[in-house]
């Protein structure tokens, strides 16, 4: 039979790193199974809940290529189904009207750890025959008294709770809503869910929902709880930590497969292999093999991870996210030289997108400025001569690649009795606009001959203009 996983995420805020996870282990198990990936919004939180949250969610999921075979579902758009299951519960004797007050609630709570005893509900409406006037009442669950809760947790192992320890919660809010537990519960029923992965922060939920479930007749899915990703600090990830939305690592230039591969190897590993292709991740992938203790986060080894992409990926690929941050940088790449051939002349020089972008925009775009430190080096008095010169000798150049154009350069510096960094470093600034860029014949190549002739007469002006 096929497997079920899903990923439901509450749109109160962005997708994070921690979510993406859970989102990637999921989509994993159910890829490597022939298995189906299920999207769930659970939006029943009406306050928190936003539609640019819900985008936000769709938005990364999409870029992140974890692809759902049922849903977005809403639970929004199935209240009256919860209506339903509380009401069965109620009429089977699994649940019932609680008319307790905040106030009463909060006495109680005073005197359990005023004692040193748990907070929890004592269950002092779970026999009340008749309703409280003017109390609309929440519904609670009728959780069992004696026995235990055994879950096997394909991550933690196994997890023993007794029911003594768990209180009767509540299900159903005095505006008639229902909750997380009792949703949650529903909608892995019904949409047949058999394998839910999910953070370890819920472990304490499931055995109340398993009590849900068997109340219903349900068979409860198996778990895997995942160990929750620390800060380097050792505080669990958040905004202090740096960018902790995917659509963060968008916009600072990552692949979306570097991501991933990160993520998969936060708390799960194949021997010593660090980069893992997504066909690799979907055959090795296994949840019983996550560690069960928590992952740190470590921004310079994503960002390792990403330049091993940025090396090794199509220049197709690399090119579809690429122009977007030139986009962005008011660059055009149709009016230059082809992207490809600048992602294959940059490749081994940047760390992230926005970096090539950055360091690429002379290709496309006249600069206004020189970098002064790479003026100030570069461009003497006497370097006028070698400038003029490999402007008159690229003047006659009638092919203009950079197989041609680098022995031009060497007859030059041959000619003027000069080292070839003594002419080609002047050449760079005066072409780029600083001291740093891919070979000087590819990038004079890119640039194009004309560009390559303008800029070295401004150049010439420059040096004339200050001496």
């Amino acid at each position: 039979m096929s497997i079920k996983t899903r990923f439901a995420p509450s749109p109160t805020g962005y997708l994070h790193i921690g979510g993406a996870r859970t989102a990637l282990f999921s989509w994993l198990y159910a890829r490597k199974h022939g298995g189906k990936f299920v999207l769930r919004i659970e939006d029943t939180d009406l306050e928190r809940s936003t539609e640019a949250s819900v985008n936000a969610i769709l938005e990364g999921m999409t870029w992140l290529g974890l692809d759902y075979d049922e849903g977005p579902f809403y639970q929004t758009h199935r209240f009256d189904r919860y209506k339903a299951i509380i009401q069965q519960l109620l009429d089977q004797g699994d649940a019932y009207y609680c008319y307790c007050s905040k106030d009463e609630l909060e006495f109680m709570r005073e005197q359990q750890m005023a004692n040193k005893q748990k907070p929890r509900y004592d269950g002092r409406c779970r026999d009340r025959e008749s309703p409280r006037d003017g109390v609309q009442p929440v519904i609670r669950f009728r959780n069992p008294n004696t026995g235990s809760v055994i879950i096997e947790d394909l991550v933690k192992g196994q997890v023993e709770v007794q029911n003594s320890e768990l209180d009767d919660l509540i299900i159903a809010r005095s505006d008639g809503s229902p909750t997380y537990n009792l949703t949650v519960v529903v909608d892995d029923m019904d949409m047949n869910i058999d394998y839910v992965i999910r953070g370890d922060d819920h472990l304490n939920n499931t055995p109340r929902q398993i009590n849900i479930l068997n109340a219903l007749g349900a068979t409860p899915p198996k778990y895997a709880h995942v160990p929750m990703i620390l800060g380097e600090d050792g505080k669990r990830l958040s905004k202090r930590h740096g960018a902790v939305s995917v659509m963060q690592y968008k916009e600072e230039g990552y692949l979306p497969e570097a991501l991933l591969n990160y993520l998969v190897r936060l708390g799960w590993s194949k021997g010593d292999q660090e980069i893992f292709s997504i066909d690799e991740m979907i055959e090795h992938f296994d949840i019983n093999d996550v560690n069960r203790a928590a992952s740190t986060f470590n921004p310079e080894k994503l960002l390792w991870i990403n330049q091993q992409y940025m090396k090794e990926a199509p220049v197709e690929h690399i090119a579809r996210y690429l122009s977007v941050h030139f986009g962005e940088l008011g660059v055009d790449p149709s009016q230059g030289p082809a992207i490809e051939k600048v992602i294959d002349a940059q490749r081994d020089r940047a760390k992230t997108l926005v970096e090539m972008a950055q360091t690429s925009v002379y290709f496309y775009q006249d600069f206004a400025e020189y970098d002064e430190k790479a003026v100030k080096k570069n461009f003497k008095a006497t370097t006028v001569e070698a400038l003029q010169a490999l402007h008159d000798a690229f003047t006659d150049l009638s092919d203009w690649r950079a197989e041609v154009i680098h022995p031009c350069i060497e007859q030059v510096a041959e000619r003027l009795d000069l080292k070839m960094g003594k002419v080609g470093q002047p050449l760079r600034v005066a072409i780029t606009g600083g001291s740093s860029s891919p070979a000087i014949d590819i990038t004079a190549e890119l640039i194009g001959k004309e560009k390559v002739l303008k800029r070295l007469q401004n150049a010439i002006a420059l040096i004339q203009s200050r001496t």
